[in-house]
């Protein structure tokens, strides 16, 4: 994440200090692990929040891209959303993990667990993207050929939808031929 990305939801990030006054305010009986676990809780149930405002129905499945960071070396790979809707981007099993958008506007996951790092991408297909458009994209990116322009011929970002749920802007940018990672 950088400066420029807008935050949907993260347990990465956590930091007691930062609840620290609230909580022993409220729970002064505790011990400070109790009031770290109340806070993980508490922070889990906002994703349930997320999820609920980002409950937005697309046309067309989502597509998500993933930069795998496995045992023996990153691998490419994708999968499909087949309900279209946005929450359901929000689910992962990962150690932490946190959900934003990106300054192109593509909202993203950087899902961390015990042998590294995995990031996905999130696109729906564009509603004129034809089935032979759609897996020409899926084997280029099993090859690990696809470029960016390959992806933004056949689908298009998602972070316009959230931006409306949550009032932020997203700038339109020039996108450039090579995947960003």
């Amino acid at each position: 994440m950088t400066a420029e990305d807008h935050l949907i939801w993260s347990d990465y990030f956590l930091d007691y200090d930062d609840w620290r006054e609230d909580l022993e305010a409220e729970y002064p009986h505790l011990t400070e692990y109790q009031r770290m676990e109340i806070m993980q809780e508490t922070n889990n149930s906002y994703l349930e929040d997320e999820r609920f405002n980002l409950n937005i129905q697309l046309s067309r499945p989502i597509l998500v891209i993933a930069d795998l960071g496995l045992w023996d070396g990153r691998r490419a790979g994708y999968r499909e959303i087949e309900s279209g809707n946005i929450r359901d981007c929000l689910y992962s099993d990962t150690d932490y993990t946190t959900w934003y958008v990106d300054r192109l506007g593509d909202l993203r996951c950087d899902a961390v667990h015990h042998d590294g790092t995995n990031h996905y991408l999130y696109r729906v297909y564009k509603d004129n993207a034809r089935d032979s458009q759609i897996d020409l994209l899926k084997e280029k990116l099993y090859c690990g050929r696809a470029t960016r322009r390959d992806i933004t011929r056949v689908t298009r970002r998602l972070g316009d939808e959230i931006a409306r749920v949550y009032g932020f802007d997203i700038p339109r940018v020039r996108q450039s031929v090579t995947m960003e990672r």
